[in-house]
């Protein structure tokens, strides 16, 4: 089932340019982008905590550096000291502000009602979820009402290789910037069935392109099925990804009916919405 084309209306906001592969530099970046990977590397770790040591191992960063970046970090309350002081957790100002970025998103608050009626059709859990480097991260999700749930929250990201809505997204991409992306891939393993060459990806990805919908057959976490879906700007350019999450012991028979074409319906309803989307710069190297 493919997604349709759809000719956005007279009188649309144009969509913001697709931003290149590779991005000039820019001034001060070197220096920032320290204070991100570490930033990155404390709430990649959810409940654990990092300590200086884990993350100038991590990072590669000589631990005076870390301590630096550290102090600053604090100093601005973007991370808060844990055990003692000896390890780090995000703090109170960078979760204002992430709540504040969420409630101000375009495409969140687009999207909001469509994903609404597709969770209240399938009774399964949706995500929303949006590019960041080589991964996915989620900005929305709503909750099956049924008794066995997801483990997954907002902000958090999954691959592009083992995800739904990862694989969505690359499938949807032009050749060249599609090629950047798996040369960043490293392929961890999750379950059996994860993908675990860039040519096994690239095979699916050919797949998905022709039916419009991508599958996450337990590639992500054990038990779990997904299926994703691009949604697009009026280039046909992919912005975003929403994904139907199922545990495998009550997946319906009828995938299609049931899960398929309702999250392909939504996709394609949102997309022909008259918006302006923001996309973001996929690296060429990869992201620690």
């Amino acid at each position: 089932m493919k997604v349709p084309r759809v000719k956005p209306p007279d009188g649309a906001p144009k969509a913001a340019p697709t931003a290149s592969v590779a991005a000039p530099p820019v001034a001060g970046t070197a220096s920032f982008s320290k204070f991100m990977r570490v930033l990155d590397a404390i709430a990649s770790g959810g409940d654990s905590a990092w300590t200086v040591n884990e993350l100038s191992a991590r990072l590669g960063y000589p631990r005076p550096t870390i301590y630096r970046i550290v102090e600053a970090l604090i100093a601005e309350q973007l991370i808060v000291p844990k055990r003692n002081g000896q390890s780090f957790g995000l703090g109170p100002r960078l979760v204002s502000l992430a709540s504040r970025a969420l409630e101000s998103s375009d495409i969140r608050q687009l999207c909001k009602d469509h994903l609404f009626d597709l969770k209240e059709l399938t009774q399964e859990t949706v995500h929303l979820a949006v590019p960041d480097r080589s991964e996915m991260t989620y900005i929305d999700k709503l909750e099956s009402p049924k008794a066995v749930r997801m483990n997954s929250r907002l902000g958090s990201r999954v691959t592009m290789y083992s995800s739904s809505v990862g694989k969505a997204y690359l499938a949807q991409l032009l050749p060249a910037a599609r090629d950047a992306v798996i040369q960043t891939l490293d392929f961890k393993v999750f379950t059996e069935a994860t993908l675990r060459t860039p040519q096994a990806l690239r095979k699916e990805l050919d797949q998905i392109r022709r039916q419009g919908y991508a599958e996450d057959r337990e590639e992500n976490e054990k038990d779990i099925f997904c299926f994703g879906c691009a949604v697009t700007d009026k280039q046909g350019m992919p912005v975003a990804c929403v994904s139907l999450s199922i545990p495998a012991f009550r997946m319906s028979a009828n995938r299609t009916d049931s899960y398929i074409k309702p999250l392909v319906d939504t996709c394609a309803a949102i997309s022909r919405k008259p918006v302006s989307y923001t996309h973001l710069t996929l690296p060429t190297t990869p992201y620690v």
